[in-house]
């Protein structure tokens, strides 16, 4: 691992290289809203640095996690002509993670913004990973119901007394594992319109192992009864396209701009892939400053988004969406949708969202060298899902959640985020690196 990463830098260190132009023209027309404003090219550092942070969460169903996530940044110049339009000239990232339950997980990433002074920008992605504590509560729209013991038939709210309900035998009902998964993702953007478009090609290669518990199993039971698949040992292979456009001032941490996209991921057995399925995923987000007389950074963010899935697709294909900056998980539920329940709750062929987030900037400092902004950031989430698209104007197929989260923005380009959200059924908190959107 250590000689590939370091192989990898050096390929990097190449790229940046090439790229540094030390001149004062763009080398092609940038939009002006795409420009960073002027306290975050004041605060962004110049050349090549290293942020690293211990990873530590805490989950009910995880665990207390441990681990680390370092990025190398390669910034350029400030004489860079791109210096104040991108939010790095390259990044190369590894994270390192384990729970106290046995997930591990180990992620490689690069990401390469005008490469080569271009319009082009490219990413990659390296996962391998193992999970012994996935949840699953179905792949249709009665997974909206009340949480059911399924030898008693009672109903529960809660989450915790649905569980502490269940007898021996029942206790893994609604938990599977996944062992030795391997993602590769690939992609490749091309802007448009002083960068405010882009059109995104890409492809992903997984090897999935799925596999269920001993005792009564919610997916073994619908597996045999053909309600879902994907379970053993599987492979998809994806063709992806996207379009997207990007006002943002900063990818990172916006403070004003609009970002919408439409994505499109395409399994074929032709590809190698088991499965043959289609899935069409679009999202928006607006970022917009609020009074910048008075507070010295007050920014409402929204995002809504939509999708469907048609076709024969393994049961974790329903549990994310793929975007160009990274896919969207454990829809509807879990970390980035719908923060106040489990991870993927509530799944369906079909599903929207809305998530608000209220960012308001309370304090900055510098200490060692590193320049720290606190933001308070109050939160209302809500999705729903159905098995046909005319579902989702159903009242009754959605759920809400709200909370209180904590970022601290590290140097302007790392953001550590501090949510605790709570719901109907539960209570959870996450420490995640990066926004929610």
């Amino acid at each position: 691992m250590s000689k590939i990463f370091l192989s990898i830098t050096l390929w990097v260190a190449f790229l940046y290289g090439v790229a540094q132009q030390d001149s004062v023209k763009l080398p092609f027309s940038i939009a002006s809203e795409k420009k960073l404003d002027d306290e975050d090219i004041a605060h962004k550092k110049e050349g090549t640095y290293v942020t690293a942070i211990p990873q530590l969460s805490s989950d009910p169903v995880n665990g207390f996690g441990y681990g680390a996530e370092g990025m190398l940044y390669f910034n350029g110049k400030k004489t860079d002509p791109l210096f104040n339009y991108s939010p790095y000239r390259a990044k190369l990232s590894l994270s390192l993670f384990n729970t106290t339950k046995s997930q591990n997980e180990i992620v490689l990433g690069l990401d390469l913004p005008y490469i080569f002074n271009s319009k082009w920008r490219v990413r990659v992605e390296g996962i391998y990973e193992n999970d012994p504590n996935m949840v699953y509560f179905g792949v249709t729209e009665k997974s909206l119901a009340h949480i059911t013991n399924p030898q008693t038939g009672v109903s529960y709210n809660n989450y915790d007394s649905y569980i502490n309900s269940l007898a021996a035998n029942d206790k893994n009902y609604n938990r599977y594992e996944e062992k030795n998964n391997l993602m590769l993702d690939l992609s490749g953007e091309r802007s448009f319109f002083k960068s405010k478009m882009r059109a995104i090609v890409g492809f992903r290669y997984a090897s999935f192992g799925l596999f269920t518990f001993a005792g009564n199993s919610l997916l073994q039971n619908d597996f045999v009864n053909g309600k879902t698949l994907g379970v053993g040992r599987t492979t998809v292979s994806m063709l992806q396209a996207g379009l997207v456009y990007d006002t943002r001032d900063l990818e990172s941490d916006p403070g004003k701009g609009v970002f919408a996209e439409v994505t499109d991921e395409l399994s074929l057995q032709a590809l190698g892939s088991n499965y043959t399925f289609n899935k069409v995923f679009a999202q928006a987000k607006i970022y917009q400053r609020l009074f910048p007389s008075v507070f010295k950074k007050l920014v409402f963010s929204m995002r809504a988004g939509i999708a469907a899935l048609n076709g024969n697709a393994p049961v974790y294909e329903y549990m994310e969406e793929w975007g160009s900056e990274g896919g969207v998980y454990d829809v509807v539920g879990g970390r980035f949708v719908l923060r106040g329940y489990k991870q993927a709750r509530f799944v369906a062929n079909y599903l929207d969202f809305v998530n608000i987030e209220l960012r308001a900037r309370f304090a900055q400092f510098v200490l060692l060298k590193q320049h720290i902004a606190l933001s308070a950031v109050p939160f209302f989430d809500v999705g729903g899902v159905g098995d046909k698209f005319s579902h989702l104007t159903y009242g009754t197929n959605y759920r809400y959640a709200e909370g209180l989260g904590l970022r601290i923005a590290w140097n302007v380009n790392t953001i550590l985020r501090f949510d605790y959200a709570f719901s109907q059924e539960d209570r959870q908190f996450f420490f995640q690196f990066g926004h929610s959107f």
